[in-house]
């Protein structure tokens, strides 16, 4: 066995987070070579592995070219795309699903790529529990390609990074790097189910929930509020330009999620790109020193123990948030207890003494517009000041800053 499949063998237990250690030898023996025949299929990347079904004593594959997916979806014209045309909506809702799908459908979309279904003789056939699904599905995933609708994403960019010594940048990113595993740890330590990603922009991180649903973009949310907690603690105690300025931005879109190849196998961290790491790009642009985005979006999550989905727009969004945030009093930061939390999308105070929300319109180098809200988010601590993050919105009332008033919008 050459070098590269080691490794890759190597990375089969980390790739099942400890799943496969419940399975007896011959299961495990059986699962790794399954990984083999994937590794060989994927051929270094040339082709998607689109799906899979138990078959005889073995599994059934959907092997595709990754430029025959590409021909597939896009139009003969440039430019021409139709997201409601047969071929759009036929590849995005083969991507959306798990990679596990009956004979039929895997045959059928065989023949709509021109390719022939893929038999991979097993050992002995796989005993299809939930346990062993769900680990032939993560392994099936990293040789495939995943497109996620509604996925949350936060990103964190560092001010004036490139002004720095190179020194001091990598100090700041790792004070960052520190912010965002010392939060993901707080809330692991409250028993919040987490399961976070991570992708770097050079200047800061892309942070996304790989789980799905309301409550997993609510806790990402949150994870979001606690990375610029510890932030602004550390900027207190600083010395120097050791710790960064952060502005940040949420947004949630459709996103594709892939694994890049390293060296001859593909990663167990996976990369996102899609609308939502586009609008999150173009919105951090417009976005202060010190400020917080929240972007323009409804869309339909997943509800935890619901089997229908829930339409959210941002206002709702971070409406459920906030009712969400008494999981973290108690939580300790610099030493300290947190009290309560409040994080609320900011406006003018109404006659009536209700707050409206503000609406912004901002303009990016290309001369597109979007629509954001400017986020803030207090922290109230026992026996100790409060940490309060995000931009007042006094300070963007007269239009000076960029950012165009659309709407100040009113809720019942």
């Amino acid at each position: 066995m050459d070098k590269g499949s080691k490794n890759h063998l190597n990375t089969l237990k980390m790739s099942t987070n400890g799943g496969i250690l419940g399975l007896d030898l011959e299961e495990r023996s059986n699962l790794v070579e399954l990984d083999r025949q994937l590794h060989a299929h994927w051929s270094l990347g040339r082709n998607f592995i689109l799906g899979w079904c138990p078959h005889d004593q073995g599994v059934l594959l959907l092997v595709v070219p990754h430029y025959a997916v590409a021909s597939y979806a896009l139009p003969d014209e440039p430019g021409a795309s139709d997201p409601n045309s047969p071929s759009q909506t036929f590849i995005m809702d083969l991507l959306s699903r798990r990679r596990q799908i009956d004979r039929r459908r895997l045959e059928n979309a065989a023949k709509l790529f021109h390719v022939d279904p893929t038999y991979i003789p097993l050992r002995k056939p796989l005993s299809i529990g939930e346990t062993d699904l769900d680990i032939i599905e993560q392994l099936v995933r990293r040789y495939s390609i995943n497109y996620i609708p509604n996925r949350a994403v936060a990103l964190f960019d560092i001010v004036g990074f490139s002004l720095l010594t190179p020194f001091e940048q990598m100090t700041q990113l790792n004070s960052l790097s520190y912010s965002v595993n010392s939060a993901h740890q707080k809330m692991v330590d409250t028993t919040i189910d987490v399961n976070f990603a991570r992708s770097s922009t050079g200047d800061g991180f892309y942070i996304w929930n790989r789980d799905n649903g309301m409550q997993a973009n609510s806790n990402l949310y949150h994870l979001m509020h606690l990375v610029m907690a510890d932030n602004a603690i550390a900027r207190r105690r600083a010395k120097g330009r050791t710790v960064p300025l952060l502005r940040t931005c949420f947004h949630v879109g459709g996103c594709y999620e892939f694994h890049q190849a390293e060296g001859l196998n593909p990663t167990i961290r996976s990369d996102i790109v899609g609308d939502v790491t586009i609008e999150l790009a173009r919105m951090i642009e417009r976005a202060l020193p010190g400020q917080i985005f929240v972007g323009e979006f409804e869309t339909l999550m997943p509800e935890t123990g619901s089997s229908d989905d829930v339409l959210v727009d941002s206002i709702r969004f971070v409406d459920i948030a906030q009712k969400d945030l008494s999981e973290l009093s108690g939580l300790v930061l610099s030493g300290e207890a947190i009290d309560s939390i409040k994080c609320y999308l900011t406006g003018q105070q109404q006659d009536s003494g209700q707050y409206s929300i503000r609406k912004l319109s901002i303009t990016d180098k290309h001369g597109l517009t979007r629509n954001v809200f400017n986020a803030k988010i207090n922290i109230y601590r026992r026996d100790a000041e409060p940490i309060l993050l995000g931009f007042e919105d006094k300070m963007l009332s007269d239009g000076s800053l960029g950012m165009k008033t659309i709407t100040q919008i009113i809720q019942d």
